[in-house]
């Protein structure tokens, strides 16, 4: 399987024959365009049976959920684990999204204890990490981006880390329709990998998928997915148009 990966996060989008014309749609067009990148459509959980049996089995094509608990299971009001997403066949989680660090508050230390909750389930993490605008702007962006993958991710061993699925989104360009340099998303990406080779070698670093995230478009994949080290992309309000995703995912080959 290519590790060429394009994701789609629907968030707290759509309502059901929304989800059921969106997804039909998406799958039609793929269908038209086969390429051998893999595509995760991330569906709200109300969603994730309607998506899999529409999805059935077209090849390269899964769903994924867009979070899950930190605890196996328990007094946890209105939670889902790892377990209960595993046993609707999801293996895609996104683990991480700036959204939930800001508005739930989530800490590196709760990211890391979900991620490890998913790999022991044999589910594969979507690991989001990426600076604020403030760092962005002090150039402390590369320290941001090194502390969130030191304490999320650092503990895991070799075998762990090669069922990460590592997404750059600088916080500042997610939904703003800013978007970073050229130069400046490969840099980053270029700092990922290099991180990943200096603590687990040369072979994973260049296996592991590093896609980016935020404000990707139909217009402006092709350039960014051109990039040496961007292996696809994490897309958000684009994903939610069925035109405007086949055309990003007509550009990651």
């Amino acid at each position: 399987m290519s590790k060429n990966i394009i994701i789609a996060n629907w968030k707290m989008n759509l309502q059901p024959e929304e989800v059921k014309k969106l997804t039909s749609n998406i799958i039609k067009g793929i269908a038209n365009n086969i390429n051998e990148s893999k595509k995760i459509l991330c569906v709200p959980f109300l969603y994730i049976e309607t998506a899999k049996k529409l999805i059935n089995e077209t090849k390269n094509v899964f769903v994924g959920a867009q979070n899950c608990n930190e605890n196996k299971k328990g007094a946890f009001t209105g939670e889902i684990s790892c377990e209960m997403l595993n046993s609707m066949g999801v293996k895609y989680v996104i683990i991480g999204h700036s959204e939930r660090r800001e508005y739930y508050y989530e800490t590196d230390e709760i990211i890391e204890k979900k991620i490890f909750q998913l790999i022991s389930n044999k589910m594969c993490p979507i690991f989001c990490c990426g600076e604020t605008l403030e760092a962005r702007e002090n150039k402390s962006y590369f320290d941001y981006v090194d502390s969130q993958i030191d304490k999320s991710l650092f503990r895991l061993n070799s075998n762990q880390i090669s069922k990460v699925i590592v997404a750059y989104e600088p916080i500042w360009a997610i939904g703003t329709g800013k978007v970073p340099q050229l130069k400046e998303i490969e840099e980053m990406h270029k700092f990922i990998r290099k991180k990943i080779n200096n603590k687990y070698g040369k072979i994973i670093s260049q296996n592991i998928s590093i896609l980016y995230g935020g404000s990707v478009n139909a217009s402006n994949a092709k350039d960014i997915f051109n990039l040496p080290n961007v292996n696809g992309g994490l897309i958000g309000g684009a994903s939610l148009n069925s035109n405007e995703f086949l055309g990003i995912v007509k550009e990651l080959k």
